[in-house]
């Protein structure tokens, strides 16, 4: 099989060395491949993503999502990404987007999506390692025994920051309308919620400097009325992890960057992260991103568009 080299997207307990051991004030860069299913369904787009972002200097990669949602929900195209996931040069890891398995439906019209998404941790969210040629080690939440169907929420510490991916998906956190259809939202959110608070533990605990989380939903999107339902009657599926992001960063005395692939088909290159005191929210948009932590730096994050050579501080 022909490689593809990559780097570039966008989530408990288990010690590791996720390379050479460095000072704690040196630079390091990590890529993030946004959506690229966002407007194609076109395989070569993620590849082109991941051979240019193999040929840049990385610690790692993140990338959001594993087909579009036009794409069937089958184990071939499932198998067809992973291979490509595993042929990157720099560690990747997967950040599950909405449509790999949320809208998944069977041939008489009933929703796949809880069948497809077992089927997708199945196939890539087992193992203590990331893809890619130089894999890095990963604390899965699946290693607590109760929320061992959680292997998608992954966390790994890199010099003073600490990583983490969590499953949000873009479609109001896949809550539905209809009256008891919400048992995956309701037991997602409970393991959601215990893994955040784990993962700013650890972090607290090894005094790092931040917190960078990766999902396909902005957390920080709401509706215009301020309770858990919007002007139509909907639930916010968000409500409850945005007030907990927030609780947990206001306490943090680092930086929070929560970076999501909810994004305007029409966005192609992030803009600068909106910070809220030391919580940053970016956008992603739909190409792939190169982020640089600077200790130097007051907001310690510098982005670099992929098509662009300048970086700049994002304020």
């Amino acid at each position: 099989m022909k490689r593809f080299f990559l780097p570039g997207l966008l989530a408990c307990t288990v010690f590791f060395s996720p390379g050479p051991v460095l000072a704690g004030s040196e630079k390091f860069s990590f890529g993030v491949i946004a959506h690229a299913f966002a407007s194609t369904s076109d395989e070569s787009a993620l590849i082109n993503m991941i051979a240019e972002a193999d040929a840049e200097n990385l610690a790692f990669v993140v990338a959001n999502g594993i087909k579009s949602k036009t794409e069937p929900c089958s184990d071939q195209v499932y198998n067809r990404r992973k291979a490509l996931f595993e042929d990157a040069q720099h560690g990747l890891v997967l950040s599950l987007a909405a449509s790999d398995w949320v809208d998944c439906r069977r041939n008489d019209g009933r929703s796949a999506a809880i069948e497809r998404l077992n089927r997708i941790r199945d196939l890539f969210f087992v193992g203590e390692f990331s893809f890619g040629s130089t894999r890095i080690p990963l604390v899965r939440q699946s290693l607590t025994p109760k929320f061992r169907s959680y292997g998608e929420n992954a966390r790994w510490a890199m010099r003073d920051v600490m990583f983490a991916t969590i499953n949000l998906p873009a479609n109001n956190n896949h809550f539905l309308s209809a009256a008891g259809r919400n048992s995956e939202f309701e037991d997602r959110m409970v393991a959601n919620r215990i893994w955040l608070q784990q993962l700013f533990n650890a972090a607290t605990r090894k005094n790092l400097k931040a917190v960078v989380i990766f999902c396909d939903g902005n957390p920080s999107s709401k509706p215009i009325a301020s309770s858990l339902f919007g002007q139509s009657g909907n639930r916010d599926g968000f409500a409850e992890i945005r007030r907990q992001i927030g609780a947990l960063g206001s306490k943090f005395r680092g930086k929070v960057l929560v970076i999501h692939g909810q994004a305007r088909l029409d966005t192609a290159a992030p803009k600068n992260i909106a910070w809220r005191n030391n919580v940053g929210n970016l956008e992603a948009g739909s190409g792939w991103i190169k982020l640089t932590v600077d200790p130097s730096l007051p907001t310690l994050f510098a982005i670099t568009n992929h098509s662009s050579t300048q970086k700049n501080p994002l304020k």
